[in-house]
């Protein structure tokens, strides 16, 4: 198992390579500021290598450009330090209105892309139930928040193209930070492989009530990370899918109906008979029991002190645990009603006096 120690290492090293993607973003996407003629984006570096240029040099053209913006740089610190206030109304005067209709544009865009994904993802979502394909609830989840997620992503794109920032080395920066992320959380690409194959294989679906590594409860919400129990005392329980997929998957509701098995014991000296009987009139009794199949009564064990019969009886499953607690009351009623024993262990001891002499 991963140590705590690690798995921070971990979250660490990716906020990093988070924080030194966005700084080479934003160093190589940004225009020249104010106070210069034609503000143009910085141009990377990487796109100048010796195999693109067949002679390993830069360009004469590139070079006076850098110089071009080197001197604007130059110029226009030197203007905030001499004259702040002049240079501050410049902004707000000549370039305010333009920064302003950039930002509303783009939280329209973000606005309208959110509203298209939710649209497309109902869209998708009908297509799912109405087709053949049986799809689970969590398939059905996981393909509409795909779809919204995919659909403001395109829109992001769209949106920093239009306030002018060079989405290329955005593309890269993802690129790179998802391999950064993906190497730093190889445990949590697990858990995703893992809840794509639950995805798949489907084993349980939401409101299913299931037993995974030891922990009962009725199945909440699922991620492709991890599965989210709700538990009979009201605990809610996150378990990784890398451990569920690894262990076994006991659906305890995944069908109509579920079987009662429930061991009942009687002394050596009551009537056999009479007890069967009994029991199996007190089963047929109850609310729930199915006809068909009909009840069972089978004598299971002579054990050491008791002689144990097995109960068996068939309920729908939304009822088991309310029939089996019930099944066990009436019992014991009517066994203490007609005088049937329910034995407890004992053990016979046998004394033998020993001569002194």
């Amino acid at each position: 198992m991963v140590s705590a120690m690690t798995i921070q290492a971990h979250i660490w090293r990716a906020i990093g390579a988070l924080a030194l993607g966005l700084g080479l973003l934003f160093s190589l996407g940004s225009p020249a500021l104010a106070g210069a003629p034609n503000p143009q984006p910085i141009t990377s570096l990487a796109q100048t290598s010796p195999e693109d240029s067949g002679a390993g040099e830069d360009s004469a053209a590139e070079k006076k450009e850098e110089e071009d913006i080197g001197d604007q740089m130059d110029s226009l610190f030197k203007r905030l330090k001499e004259e702040p206030d002049v240079v501050l109304k410049e902004w707000v005067v000549e370039d305010g209105p333009r920064l302003i209709g950039n930002l509303l544009l783009f939280f329209l865009i973000l606005f309208v892309s959110k509203i298209i994904g939710r649209w497309l993802a109902r869209l998708t979502r009908g297509g799912l139930e109405r087709s053949k394909l049986n799809a689970s609830e969590l398939f059905k989840n996981f393909v509409e928040n795909t779809v919204t997620k995919v659909i403001f992503f395109v829109g992001l794109i769209i949106a920093l193209q239009t306030i002018g920032l060079n989405v290329a080395p955005l593309l890269a920066g993802v690129g790179v930070m998802g391999f950064v992320v993906g190497f730093a959380l190889q445990d949590t690409l697990g858990n995703f492989a893992a809840g794509v194959m639950l995805l798949l294989y489907r084993p349980y679906d939401i409101g299913n009530v299931v037993t995974v590594t030891g922990e009962t409860g009725s199945v909440e919400a699922m991620t492709l990370v991890s599965t989210t129990l709700l538990t009979p005392d009201n605990q809610r329980l996150t378990i990784p899918n890398g451990s569920i997929w690894g262990s076994t998957i006991r659906n305890i509701t995944a069908n109509d109906t579920r079987r009662i098995d429930q061991i009942f014991g009687i002394a050596y000296d009551d009537d056999i008979e009479k007890a069967e009987a009994v029991m199996l009139d007190v089963v047929n009794s109850m609310e729930h029991v199915k006809s068909d199949p009909a009840a069972q009564v089978m004598l299971m064990e002579l054990a050491d002190s008791s002689v144990n019969f097995n109960v068996r009886a068939w309920v729908p499953t939304s009822q088991y645990f309310g029939t089996v607690c019930e099944l066990r009351r009436q019992m014991k009623l009517r066994f203490d009603k007609e005088g049937i024993s329910f034995p407890f262990p004992q053990q016979d001891v046998h004394m033998h006096q020993v001569d002194p002499s």
